[in-house]
């Protein structure tokens, strides 16, 4: 993330709940990403809330993980971390 970049509350719990089903599934970093085609630095990236997804990588990420997209995005705000 660019020393600019702000994480927002939003980024940080999209990470922990991608983190929590994820690791319910017993899927590692790497399984995830093979799953849904993308770099297992992408998957860290996402779960740390350095990553502001695209709408295309959420639809990726909810499938590899087989939940609706709308459980990881439910209640999230974009405001920024202080």
């Amino acid at each position: 993330m660019g020393r600019t970049a702000k994480r927002t509350a939003a980024q940080t719990e999209l990470g922990l709940r991608v983190r929590r089903l994820r690791t319910a599934q017993g899927l590692s970093q790497m399984a995830l990403a093979d799953r849904i085609g993308l770099h297992f630095t992408f998957v860290s990236t996402v779960e740390r809330g350095e990553r502001n997804l695209s709408l295309s990588s959420l639809l990726r990420i909810a499938e590899g993980l087989g939940v609706d997209p709308a459980e990881l995005v439910r209640g999230l705000m974009g405001e920024p971390q202080r």
